[in-house]
């Protein structure tokens, strides 16, 4: 008896995606580094200056971590509450954070204790920042109020009441010591200039703001909030350039890269998307495996650190030439191949008994129904949720079997409404696929003439086989349109092409003999 020779699965080509620089720029990242904080991660504020330590705001403390460490170089726990927003200084020797409790604090980055508590505020203080002189802060809370206070005698400077709900974000400018931004819940971004009692522009975003960016030549503003990213001209005063929706959820954070040419913003939707700041399109994504509440990018964007609702902190430091050497060497010091086939060419001399071992085959589970010709079930396994949505051509390969042994038919026939729907579900969700279409073409023709007959008795496989059937139909004329294509393309490649006459040397035009050859052809005489 012949052994049964198990359904051999085609391989497709891959539908890949579209590769472009951006493409092989933001994937050149290693495999990300978790760390676990104390609580979610809301603030993430890179150093200015080398090594570039950076600062993650969690819960009751801030970690300062190293560029490739793991475990925090420093850390500030003398907070009575959440901490907020922690913003290291231009030249990386102070650190200010929020608190739930109200009160700011600054801190010394090689000390422990807080140098300056300023008191003032009386709700949460979630926005914090430095100004461009170094001796000035920028406080923005949930009591309504944004305030610059004074480093050197901690005593409160100017007091800005024109937000009507939670200040929750701010920036101030690294050009102008004077001028800084906040955005708040009650959908404003206003640019206040501290020479002035009130804000000079306001612009409405239309949500609850939650970041914003400054580009670095300070004429253009980014802000955050719902599903919108906006941009502002401020040197038109305030005037709308671009509104961005590519997010799913609320957006929490803003980034920008190195050269100033990528904008990232990061949501609650778990993505990270890269925008080109030329046209304003999606370049990149990210995802991550909860959702993102602080985004931040080292200097020269040697690192992606993201900090998310469930404590996990996720850093992705770039790839550099030694790690690809070392990568490569590694694949070059794996074992030898010529070790697993060793023996395996030896050819046998004459004098040798062979033994053969037998090989066990296994079979898929379809394969062992299509061997007891239930041809049914076969097609069942076949259409099971995770082979139809991972591998559509191990269902492929089965349909074809079954239509080459001719029992499609049958295994496609007495089906219930659960069964057919599964079925018409797969045919629609890959019909209009080129690489599949020639299969299902004939499947999707059987379907229609067995099941036509019960048309109205499910509406929900009334639908589907109206789809099909559209769908069949709409595949067919685009057959068509393009046979007409391809005629026309045909003759406008015949007629473009040049005509070349085949060069006879020697032979007459007229007769065909060559020249000075006498006719042998008797001459003819004409009746009239």
């Amino acid at each position: 008896m012949a052994s049964f020779k198990p359904t051999k699965i085609q391989v497709y080509p891959k539908l890949g995606e579209k590769v472009t620089q951006d493409t092989l720029y933001w994937k050149n990242y290693k495999a990300p580094v978790q760390i676990k904080e104390f609580g979610a991660v809301t603030s993430i504020d890179f150093s200015p200056v080398t090594p570039h330590n950076f600062a993650v705001t969690a819960f009751t403390r801030i970690h300062i971590y190293g560029p490739f460490s793991q475990e925090p170089v420093k850390s500030f726990t003398r907070f009575k509450d959440t901490a907020y927003c922690g913003r290291f200084r231009s030249d990386g020797q102070l650190l200010v954070a929020g608190c739930e409790d109200s009160v700011v604090r600054l801190f010394d980055v090689s000390g422990k204790v807080a140098l300056r508590l300023f008191k003032g505020h009386t709700k949460a203080v979630h926005l914090t920042d430095f100004t461009s002189d170094r001796y000035q802060i920028l406080t923005g809370s949930d009591d309504y109020t944004c305030r610059l206070w004074d480093i050197p005698n901690a005593t409160e400077l100017t007091t800005y009441r024109e937000h009507t709900d939670y200040i929750r974000c701010g920036v101030t400018s690294k050009l102008n010591r004077d001028l800084f931004i906040t955005g708040s819940y009650d959908h404003t971004v206003k640019l206040f200039d501290a020479r002035v009692e009130k804000s000079v522009i306001t612009m409405d975003h239309g949500q609850p703001v939650e970041s914003v960016l400054l580009y670095p030549s300070e004429g253009l503003l980014v802000s955050a909030g719902g599903r919108h990213v906006k941009v502002w001209d401020l040197l038109k005063g305030g005037q709308p350039l671009v509104s961005l929706k590519n997010h799913h959820k609320t957006v929490t954070s803003l980034a920008l890269s190195s050269n100033g040419q990528r904008l990232l913003s990061a949501s609650l939707d778990r993505h990270v998307k890269v925008y080109s700041t030329t046209n304003y399109k999606v370049v990149h994504n990210f995802d991550y495996a909860a959702s993102i509440l602080s985004l931040a990018l080292a200097p020269d964007d040697e690192s992606i650190v993201v900090g998310m609702t469930n404590s996990i902190l996720s850093i992705k430091h770039r790839k550099n030439q030694e790690d690809s050497k070392e990568i490569a060497g590694q694949q070059r010091r794996r074992p030898s191949y010529r070790v697993f086939v060793k023996g395996k060419n030896y050819v046998p001399k004459q004098d040798d008994y062979l033994v053969s071992k037998p090989v066990k085959e296994h079979l898929a589970k379809y394969d062992k129904q299509l061997r007891r010709f239930n041809v049914s079930k076969a097609l069942d396994t076949a259409l099971e949720t995770w082979i139809r949505f991972r591998k559509p051509e191990i269902t492929m390969a089965v349909i074809k079997e079954l239509d080459r042994r001719g029992t499609l038919k049958n295994a496609l026939a007495g089906r219930d409404e659960r069964g057919l729907s599964q079925l018409l579900n797969f045919l629609i969700g890959n019909f209009v696929d080129a690489r599949f279409t020639p299969v299902l073409v004939t499947a999707a023709e059987m379907i229609l003439d067995i099941y036509q007959s019960i048309i109205g008795q499910s509406p929900l496989v009334d639908r589907q086989l109206l789809r099909l059937q559209d769908l069949v139909e709409k595949e067919l004329d685009y057959q068509k349109e393009l046979l007409e294509v391809l005629g026309m393309l045909d003759t406008m490649f015949a007629s473009s092409l040049p005509r070349k006459e085949v060069p006879c040397s020697g032979i007459g035009k007229s007769n065909g003999l060559t020249q000075g050859e006498p006719s042998t052809s008797k001459p003819q005489l004409q009746v009239t």
